[in-house]
């Protein structure tokens, strides 16, 4: 990443902007994906283009990480707020770690109800996919199992946007 697209992604204190997305079910349960390569499992997520909306992210990311496309989903409601987390510098592709400016990720959450059947989970669509699995789970499971330096943010979406799973 050079200078110019660092500026446009991040922004004064160092934070690229991302989207994170819940999906859940009737059951008010929610989709739980483990990473390609790795034994981590997270809510899908991804970077906000520059001019993009995060809600027009969150839908492409949605289709790009997991096939579901804005017909196979209602949106429930996001977070009123950017969440921020910081990355461990240990832990950062080697672009990031090269960039002292960068931080970490400020992320809007949204939360989405699967109304198509579950065949449209589809991890397979890029060449290069995010996720090689994926279950339900109930609701506040990732809250044991995501990585520690995300743990405050899931919190957070999670207690703000359990509200509109209830309805």
């Amino acid at each position: 990443m050079n200078d110019q697209e660092s500026a446009q992604v991040l922004d004064q204190d160092g934070y690229r902007k991302n989207v994170g997305m819940i999906v859940c079910n009737q059951k008010h349960q929610v989709l739980w994906a483990r990473r390609v390569r790795r034994d981590g499992w997270q809510f899908p997520q991804g970077g906000v283009e520059p001019n993009e909306s995060a809600g027009v992210a969150a839908l492409r990311e949605l289709y790009e990480e997991i096939g579901l496309k804005s017909a196979n989903v209602r949106l429930l409601g996001n977070t009123k707020n950017w969440l921020r987390y910081d990355v461990p510098y240990n832990t950062r592709p080697t672009s990031e770690a090269l960039d002292k400016t960068f931080r970490g990720q400020k992320q809007r959450w949204f939360l989405f109800e699967l109304i198509a059947a579950e065949s449209a989970i589809q991890l397979d669509l890029s060449d290069d996919p995010e996720f090689d699995r994926w279950q339900w789970v109930d609701y506040w499971l990732p809250m044991d199992e995501i990585v520690a330096f995300k743990r405050d943010v899931y919190k957070q979406a999670l207690t703000e946007l359990e509200p509109l799973l209830l309805r």
